[in-house]
C-alpha cells in the first residue's frame, strides 16, 4: 500500500497509529502525551484485520491521567507492549539511519529487539543482564565508598558472567541467522560484499575477578556484552565510518527486511512492514528492487509524497491530507 500526501499531511502519523494499534508504543517518542492532539482528553486507535485466516482487532487508548489500556481480541492486556508478543511489525523511518551511523550501543539495542522478535524466550536476556550489571556497578561503588566489602560483589559477578554468557550467544545466532539474507537483500540494493560480525567473547567469572580493581576504581563494570559492537560492513569497509547515506539507508533496509523473512519463515505470518520515507535517497534501480522484495505475503505501508515515487503501480494507493485518509 503507497499512503501519498504533501509534507506535514500526517503520513508518518498514519504509519504511528499502525505501530501503536500492533506494538503498544510508538515507534518515535516514549511519551504518550504527545501522541494525543491538542486540545484531547485522550487518543484511541483500534485495528482490524486478519492473521493466518484469523479475524484480529486490537484497541490501545491513551489518557495522559490514567495512563495507557489495550485490548487484543476483546481482551483487556496487562500492558499495551504485550501486543508485541502477539503482532508483528517492522518500521524504517528516516533517523533508524542511526542504526548504522551511530554509537555501538544503538546497534546492541537494534539486535537485542531483532533477537526478542525471532527468539521470543530469550526477549528478557538483555534486560536481565542490565539489571545484573547494574547490581554488581551498585556494589562495586559501595565498596569504593567503604560501605561494603569485597565479597558483596562476588555474587554479582557469578550472576553477570553467567547473563553474559546466554546473552552473547543468543545475540551472536541472531546477527547469524539475519547475516545471509542480509547479504544477499543488500546486493539486490546494489550494495555489494555487506556482511554482518560480531566477535565477541563473554567473559568469565574468572575475567571479571582479574580486573575487580579497575572496576573499583571507575565504579562500573569494564567487561562484557554491554560494551560489544556489532559491525555492520560491505568488504573491508565499517559503514559506519566509511559508508555513504545511501548505503547506509540500503542497510537499514537490508537488515529489516532479512528479519521480516526469518520472522515469516519461523512463524509461517509475515510481519506487518512500515516504510516511512523510505524512497526519498534510492535512484530508480533501487527503488525498482525494493519493490520486487517487499514481501508478497503480509501487508506493507510506503509512505511517499507523490504516486510515481514507487516507478510502479501499488496494490493500494492511500491518499492523505489533513484529517483524513481515502
Amino acid at each position: 500500500m503507497l499512503v501519498v500526501g504533501a509534507n506535514g499531511a500526517g503520513k508518518t502519523n498514519l504509519l504511528e497509529s499502525l505501530h501503536l494499534g500492533t506494538q503498544g508504543f510508538s515507534p518515535r517518542t516514549r511519551s504518550d502525551a504527545q501522541l494525543v492532539r491538542f486540545g484531547a482528553d485522550a487518543a484511541r486507535v483500534i485495528l482490524r484485520g486478519t492473521r493466518a485466516d484469523s479475524p484480529v482487532e486490537s484497541e490501545v487508548t491513551l489518557t495522559p491521567a490514567a495512563g495507557k489500556r489495550a485490548a487484543l481480541n476483546g481482551a483487556r492486556l496487562r500492558a499495551a507492549e504485550q501486543l508485541r508478543a502477539e503482532l508483528q511489525t517492522l518500521v524504517f523511518t528516516p533517523d533508524r539511519l542511526t542504526v548504522i551511523k551511530g554509537a555501538p550501543a544503538v546497534r546492541r539495542a537494534y539486535f537485542d529487539r531483532a533477537l526478542g522478535r525471532l527468539s521470543p524466550a530469550r526477549a528478557g536476556l538483555p534486560a536481565e543482564y542490565a539489571a545484573a550489571v547494574g547490581q554488581r556497578n551498585v556494589a562495586l561503588r559501595r565498596i569504593a565508598q567503604g560501605f561494603s566489602s569485597a565479597e558483596a560483589v562476588a555474587p554479582w559477578t557469578e550472576q553477570v558472567a553467567a547473563l553474559a554468557l546466554a546473552l552473547t550467544e543468543a545475540r551472536r545466532e541472531t546477527v547469524t541467522a539475519l547475516d545471509e539474507p542480509f547479504g544477499a537483500l543488500a546486493v539486490e540494493l546494489g550494495l555489494e560484499g555487506a556482511r554482518l560480525r560480531y566477535n565477541a567473547q563473554a567473559p568469565t567469572a574468572a575475567d571479571l575477578e582479574a580486573r575487580l580493581d579497575r572496576d573499583l576504581e571507575r565504579g562500573t563494570t569494564g567487561l562484557g556484552p554491554h560494551l560489544e559492537d556489532v559491525a555492520v560492513v560491505a568488504g573491508d569497509r565499517d559503514l559506519r565510518s566509511f559508508g555513504s547515506q545511501g548505503e547506509q539507508r540500503v542497510s537499514v533496509l537490508a537488515l529489516l527486511l532479512a528479519e521480516a523473512r526469518l520472522i515469516e519463515a519461523r512463524n509461517g505470518v509475515p510481519p506487518l512492514l512500515l516504510l516511512d520515507d523510505v524512497l526519498s535517497e534510492l535512484d530508480g534501480r533501487r527503488r525498482s528492487a525494493l519493490r520486487r522484495l517487499l514481501p508478497e505475503a503480509g501487508q506493507t505501508f510506503v509512505t511517499a509524497t507523490d504516486a510515481v515515487s514507487l516507478l510502479e503501480r501499488p496494490d493500494q494507493l492511500v491518499q492523505v491530507a489533513p484529517g483524513k485518509a481515502e
